[in-house]
C-alpha cells in the first residue's frame, strides 16, 4: 500500500486516463517535482517539511497554501483546492487532466505512447489530429495569400495600420480570399471533405450541397492555444461587410470560451500584470510596440474558465473601450474576476476611443504609464458613482457620502481603508471627519441588526454550538483515523479495519473514503488513492487530511490509543441499550438474564 496518488479527475476523465498505462503515468509524475512545478507560478517559502505561499486559486494576504514535496501533493487550507503534479497543472492551466499529462511530459522530455482507445475515442483523436493540421496548414495559406496579388485591399490595410513584419509573422496575419480557394488547398493536402468540414473553415450549402469557404475577403488573425497550437481564427471585414468581425465557431479543437487571443505569448512575458483588451487589434497595437501582457478576449463576454487562465498575475488591467458596450463588458469581466478573488484594475485613458488608438497617438511608453496608473477596483465604483451625482447639490452630495461609506465598509485592511478615506476626501471635497462619522454609522447599525437581545446574567446553553463542536470533535478523528489508514503500514490497516467499520463513520466524504478503501484493500491495490475518487471535493478533502499535522511521534501508539477508544465507547453505547432494555418492563426472565450476563462481560472488559 502506498500513498503515491494519480491526480484527482472531473467525471469523464477516468477513461481518458486509462488510455495511458501505470508505468508511463507514473514516470511523467515521477519525472515532474511538485515543487519545481508549482514554483513556477507560485512564490514559495519553507515552512517546517511544507512549503507555503499565497493561494493561486483565491485572493488572500496570509499563506494558506502548501506544498509536501514529500507527499508530493498541494493543498490550500482557505479555498479547499488540493491535488497532485497533475491536478496543480490541470487547475492553474484550465486543461484537460488529458493535458496535463502531456504537459508534464514535455516539460520532462518524455515521449508519450500512441494511446489505446475506444473505437469512438480513436476516431475523434483522429479527427482532432487532423483538424490541428488543417489550421496550420490554413494559417500557412492565409499569410502567404496575404502576398499575392490579390490581395491588394489587405495590404493597404496592414500598410495602413503599420503593422510591421515581426506582427504579420507573430499573430500569423493573413488573407482570406473569394469562394473555395482555402477548400481547393486543402483537398490538395489530401484532407477529406469530413475532415475540412470539421475544422469549420469551410461550410456545406445546404440548397445546393457546394462547399465553400467560411472567411472571405477578410483580414485573418491565427489565434492559438497556450501550447502555441493553431485552434481558430478571426476575421476583419475589408469592405461595408457585416459583422466587421467574425470568428471560428466551436469545433472539436477549440472553444471560445477557454482561450484568450495572445495568451501564449503573454504568459512568457515575465510581467506581474497583465491587461486584457476587447479586439484583436487592441492586443496586436500594443504587442507590436513592446507591451507584451496584453490578451484579448475572442468575441465572448468573459467566463470563468479564460479568467482562470489568467493565474500568475499578481494584476489584472481591464482596458475595454470607452464606449457603452465596453464598459458593459468592463462591469462583467469585474462580477467575474472579483469572484474568483483577482486584484484588479482599470485602465484609465483620455484623448482615444481605445488601446489600440491611444498606443498610436501617444506611444508605448504613455500606455505603459496608464497601465501602472490604472486605478483599483474600489476607485472606480466611486468614479461610476460620481459620474451620476451633481456634487454642488446638497441631496446628492449626501448620498455620495452614503454610498462612499458603502463601499469602504468593505474594505477589510484598516491602512488600505485610511488610503482611500484620504483620497477621497481631496478628491470629492468631502472632510475625512464626515466619511468616518457615516461609517461608524453604517458600522453600528449592521452591529445592531446582528446582536442578540437577551437577560442580563442568564446562563445560556447552545445546543446548536454544542452540536456543532461535538461534529467537529468527530470529524478531526476521523480524519485521524484515515490518516493512520493512510500511513502505508499494512498491520495497522488490518487492526483498525478489524475494530472500525464504514458505518462508524458521520461524516459522509469520510465514510465514502473508507468504503473505497477497504473495497481497494481486498484486491490488495490502494496504490493511488486520488485516483479512487471522481469527486473534487473528497480529492480536496484527502489532500486537507494529508496535509493536516495531527502531531503524531508514535504511531504505533496512536493506532493503539484510538481503536482502544473507540472499542470503549462501543461498549458503553452497548451497555447503554441493554440497561435501557432492562428497565423498559417489555422483557422476558431468560431475556433479562442473558443481558445481566452481557452487562457482566462488557464491565469486564472495561477494566482491563
Amino acid at each position: 500500500m502506498s500513498n503515491s496518488i494519480i491526480c484527482g479527475k472531473r467525471k469523464g476523465e477516468r477513461n481518458i486516463m486509462m488510455r495511458y498505462n501505470d508505468e508511463i503515468i507514473d514516470e511523467v509524475r515521477n519525472s515532474n517535482n511538485i515543487l519545481d512545478v508549482v514554483s513556477q507560478y507560485v512564490v514559495l517559502k519553507r515552512s517546517g517539511r511544507s512549503y507555503s505561499g499565497l493561494c493561486p486559486f483565491h485572493k488572500e494576504k496570509s499563506p494558506s497554501f502548501y506544498v509536501s514535496p514529500d507527499k508530493q501533493i498541494f493543498h490550500c487550507f482557505g479555498c479547499g483546492e488540493g491535488g497532485d503534479v497533475f491536478g496543480f497543472i490541470k487547475k492553474i492551466e484550465n486543461i484537460t487532466f488529458k493535458e496535463a499529462i502531456e504537459t508534464l511530459a514535455e516539460r520532462a522530455n518524455i515521449t508519450l505512447p500512441v494511446l489505446v482507445n475506444t473505437e469512438k475515442d480513436e476516431k475523434l483523436q483522429n479527427l482532432k489530429d487532423k483538424v490541428y493540421k488543417i489550421n496550420e496548414i490554413a494559417s500557412a495559406f492565409y499569410q502567404k495569400n496575404l502576398l499575392s496579388p490579390n490581395a491588394k485591399i489587405a495590404q493597404d490595410y496592414v500598410r495602413k495600420r503599420k503593422m510591421d513584419k515581426y506582427t504579420l509573422e507573430t499573430f500569423g496575419i493573413g488573407y482570406a480570399g473569394n469562394f473555395d480557394e482555402l477548400y481547393q488547398e486543402l483537398k490538395k493536402n489530401n484532407f477529406s471533405d469530413e475532415e475540412i468540414l470539421g475544422s469549420k473553415l469551410v461550410l456545406k450549402s445546404e440548397r445546393t450541397g457546394k462547399i465553400y469557404d467560411a472567411f472571405r475577403n477578410r483580414l485573418m488573425f491565427t489565434i492559438k492555444d497556450v501550447r502555441d497550437r493553431v485552434i481558430a481564427f478571426g476575421g476583419r471585414a475589408l469592405d461595408d461587410s457585416k459583422p466587421k468581425y467574425i470568428n471560428s465557431p466551436d469545433t472539436v479543437v477549440y472553444n471560445k470560451g477557454r482561450h484568450l487571443f495572445a495568451m501564449n505569448i503573454a504568459k512568457k512575458c515575465g510581467e506581474k500584470s497583465i491587461m486584457l483588451v476587447e479586439g484583436y487589434m487592441d492586443a496586436i497595437s500594443l504587442h507590436q510596440r513592446g507591451l507584451h501582457n496584453v490578451v484579448a478576449s475572442l468575441g465572448t463576454a468573459m467566463t470563468e474558465q479564460q479568467a482562470r487562465l489568467l493565474n500568475g498575475f499578481e494584476e489584472v488591467i481591464i482596458g475595454y473601450d470607452a464606449d457603452s458596450a465596453g464598459q458593459g463588458a468592463t462591469a462583467r469581466s469585474l462580477e467575474i474576476l472579483q469572484t474568483l478573488g483577482y486584484d484588479i484594475r482599470i485602465l484609465q485613458i483620455s484623448g482615444a476611443k481605445d488601446p489600440d488608438e491611444y498606443v498610436i497617438k501617444y506611444g508605448s511608453g504613455q500606455m505603459k504609464k496608464a497601465m501602472d496608473n490604472a486605478i483599483s477596483l474600489i476607485e472606480f465604483k466611486v468614479k461610476k458613482l460620481r459620474e451620476g451625482l451633481n456634487l454642488d447639490n446638497v441631496s446628492d452630495k449626501i448620498k455620495f457620502l452614503n454610498e462612499i461609506s458603502k463601499i469602504l465598509l468593505k474594505v477589510e485592511n484598516d491602512i488600505e481603508k485610511e488610503v482611500y478615506i484620504t483620497k477621497f476626501s481631496e478628491q470629492y471635497k468631502v472632510s475625512k471627519e464626515a466619511i468616518y462619522a457615516q461609517l461608524n454609522k453604517l458600522q453600528y447599525a449592521m452591529n445592531q441588526g446582528n446582536k442578540i437581545l437577551e437577560k442580563p446574567n442568564a446562563i445560556k446553553r447552545n445546543p446548536t454550538k454544542e452540536k456543532q463542536d461535538n461534529l467537529e470533535k468527530d470529524n478531526v478523528r476521523e480524519n485521524l483515523i484515515i490518516s493512520l489508514l493512510l500511513n502505508d503500514n499494512k498491520d495497522d490497516f488490518i487492526k483498525i479495519k478489524n475494530v472500525i467499520s464504514k458505518d462508524d463513520f458521520k461524516n459522509d466524504k469520510n465514510k465514502k473514503i473508507v468504503e473505497k478503501l477497504y473495497e481497494q484493500f481486498e484486491k490488495g491495490n490502494i496504490n493511488n488513492v486520488l485516483d479512487l475518487f471522481e469527486d473534487e471535493e473528497i480529492i480536496n478533502h484527502i489532500t486537507y487530511i494529508m496535509s493536516t499535522d495531527f502531531d503524531i511521534t508514535d504511531t504505533q501508539k496512536a493506532v493503539d490509543d484510538i481503536l482502544n477508544k473507540i472499542e470503549k465507547e462501543k461498549i458503553l453505547n452497548r451497555k447503554n441499550e441493554i440497561l435501557k432494555k432492562m428497565t423498559s418492563g417489555d422483557i422476558t426472565k431468560d431475556e433479562l438474564l442473558e443481558l445481566e450476563d452481557e452487562l457482566r462481560a462488557l464491565s469486564k472488559k472495561l477494566t482491563k
